[in-house]
Parts: structure tokens; sequence; C-alpha cells
């Protein structure tokens, strides 16, 4: 005689012979295997309400968490399986430094499916009690909300923790930027550094972030400065490729150093090229020939790996007499306050920088280089004249 097969949902109760309570819900099968969820208990009414709730939860969701998988080993899979196939290697990376760094110290050995808001925050008060930012802490919580929700997509977990309390709250940040007279004297500095010099006073004139100015090829300046390709260093699979997206566009220059494209259309630009950079890097080529990678910018020869960069950028800060604390990455902002310093209109700035507050479509279309050019001429001017310019005028 055939047995009958429960379908989804439906459960079977029955007393084992520890004397345990047992109630048995079928799932949706998973790759042709069947799937069943198993409640124990020693009081019967206990184990029928779970059941119950269960099944309710089974309904709206379609599926319920079986595996008894902890947080370290989920994490794996989910940086493998999706982060390295859906995020962009830079992100990536950010991720597993604070997976390795922060998560599975603290909660490694957990149960998915039992953890708690009370797990959260053993992750982020962690981060804050060792010395750690507030703005670490907000990026861990954020991390792991991402992976438990694709958690709950697989019907490992049956809800995200995290959305059960409130995210972390980051300190202001306190950036600090040079102003005219202190980016005026800079630039006198950088005449004496015929190797490098041409390098921060792009970033300075520019506003370009560091692996664009590091990525930039001689063939992609003329007129204008070309920012379509920025220099990253990518991690290599078991087949010594980059793992990455399948839309993500990528081309080799040396070792684990590859030029990408930016994250974004709004990071996909050209900036008019004018004085004093145009100096700069006239200078900078005849005391620099072309090499055989076509970089402006190398360090024997080589492209100059982006860490070393920042590196690099201490040293020249401590040379300098400057007193403020400057990162690489701040003289972005001091070129915009500058710019903003040369009256050049906000949309405009957001054009030069490549700032992501305006949508792709719009930044990448409406592009008006001779405008871009009058506001890098009024720019410019204020570091060889040390004067405010006259403000540029508003399209009509």
């Amino acid at each position: 005689m055939a047995t009958k097969t429960r379908g989804q949902g439906e459960g079977a109760l029955f007393k084992d012979a520890r004397g345990l309570w047992n109630a048995v819900i079928e799932l949706p099968p998973r790759d042709g295997k069947r799937r069943r969820k198993t409640i124990r208990h020693k009081d019967k009414p206990v184990v029928v309400a779970r059941m119950r709730e269960l099944q309710r939860e089974l309904e709206e969701r379609g599926d319920l968490p079986t595996a008894d998988m902890t947080v370290e080993r989920w994490f794996g899979y989910w940086y493998t399986q999706i982060v390295l196939k859906e995020v962009r290697p830079k992100t990536a990376g950010g991720y597993k430094s604070i997976i390795d760094r922060h998560i599975i110290p603290n909660i490694g050995t957990h149960r998915l499916a039992k953890l708690s808001p009370t797990s959260i925050r053993t992750v982020t008060d962690s981060i804050v009690r060792n010395g750690g930012a507030h703005s670490s802490a907000l990026k861990a919580h954020q991390v792991m909300s991402s992976a438990f929700e694709a958690a709950v997509r697989e019907g490992r977990m049956s809800r995200n923790p995290c959305k059960q309390m409130a995210a972390p709250r980051k300190n202001v940040a306190k950036l600090e930027a040079l102003d005219l007279r202190e980016a005026i004297d800079l630039l006198k500095q950088l005449e004496d550094d015929k190797e490098y010099g041409a390098r921060w006073a792009m970033a300075l004139l520019t506003g370009a972030r560091r692996g664009e100015v590091l990525g930039l090829e001689w063939d992609r300046v003329t007129d204008v400065i070309d920012l379509s390709w920025q220099l990253q260093r990518l991690s290599l699979g078991p087949v010594g490729e980059p793992v990455v997206p399948n839309d993500y566009e990528y081309r080799h220059v040396y070792g684990g150093l590859y030029l990408t494209r930016p994250k974004s259309r709004a990071g996909w630009r050209v900036i008019p090229l004018v004085e004093p950079l145009k100096g700069y890097l006239e200078a900078h080529r005849r005391n620099n020939p072309p090499g055989k990678y076509g970089l402006v910018f190398t360090r024997s020869g080589r492209p100059v790996d982006p860490d070393y960069d920042s590196k690099l950028w201490i040293k020249k800060l401590e040379s300098s007499g400057i007193q403020k604390k400057i990162r690489l990455h701040d003289l972005r902002h001091s070129a915009v306050d500058l710019l903003y310093v040369a009256r050049v209109p906000e949309q405009v700035i957001i054009q030069i920088v490549g700032h992501s507050t305006v949508s792709m479509t719009r930044a990448y279309a409406s592009r008006d280089v001779p405008r871009l050019r009058q506001a890098m001429e009024m720019f410019g001017a204020q570091f060889m004249l040390g004067e405010t310019p006259k403000e540029l005028p508003e399209t009509a």
C-alpha cells in the first residue's frame, strides 16, 4: 500500500521514546530533496503552539530556516557566493575586513537562526569599546544587516535581527582642509619635486580621487583630463583572474594592479586642463618621459601601489611644515572648499569633482566643457594671483 506524502505546511505530532513531544512540519523541497522542520518540548501545548506559529510563518514567507548553521559559516558562504559576485572589489574588501576583525571574533560561533538584537549589539559595542569609531560600528551593522537579509531570503533565518533595532549613530566628522594660503605655499614647494610633485598638485587642483590620479594615462591628457579609469589592486581567484562581478570592466596593468571604471557615471568625467596644473604636468612629462605602461605617474617606471601612494603623502605633509592632520583624501575636500572660495557655482563643482549627489544620467549628460573651462580658469587664477576672481555667471 502506498504511503501518503504530507503536503507543504502539514504537520505530524507524536511523543518519542524520551518522552518529548515532537512536531514535524513539511517544507518546500530543495534540489529535489525532502525538507522538514522539527520542534521538540516536554509539554505538548508548547509544541502545538509553536507548530501553529511556524505554519503561519511558512504560509507568509514560503519557507522556514532549517540548517543549524553558525554565523561564521554563513558569512563565509555569503562573502564568496554573493558579495564577490555582486559587489565592487574595494567595497568587498571593506566587508571582508569587518567580517574578520569584528563579526567573527564576537559572534562567529553563535547559531545563525537564534541571533537576536543583543547579538548584534555585542559586535557594535565591542568596536566602540576597543577604540573604534562610531562610524565603524554603523558600517558593521550595515554589513550584518545585508548578510542576514540574504539569509532570510534563502530560508536560513526567519527574520533579520538588525531590523529589530536602531542602527548605531556615527559621530560628526571633523574634516581638515587646506586654506588658500596653505594651498599656494604647498604648490610652490611641489615645484621642487620633479618626480612626484605634479601628483599632489593634480589632487589639489582637480579634486580627483587617488585611483583616478594614479590611473591617469598620457593619452587621456589633452586640453582636458579624461578621468574614465582608476588604478586599483584587485584580489585574484584560483585561476589567476580578478574576482569581480560579471559587469565589472577592468584592464590589467602590472601585478595585481588594474585599471577599472569608476563606480558611477558621475565619476566618469573630463576636467579642462588649465594653469597652473597645465604647467605642472608639462614639467612632469619633461622630467619623467612616458614609460611602457603609458601612465602619468609611476615609481621606478612601474605603477604606483595605492597604499604606498598614501604613505608618500604622509611624508610629504610632514615635510611641508603644515600642522594640520590632512589625509590624502582630504585634498579632495580642500579642492571643493577652494572651488567655493573661487565662487564656482555648486552645480559646476559637482561636475568637476564627480560627486554622486546628482543622478548618473544628469551628471553624464549635462557636461558643458566651455563652462567647466571657465570655472577651472577661475579656480586656477587664485593660486597664481592669490586673489578671489570674479564670480562665474549663472546660466540662463
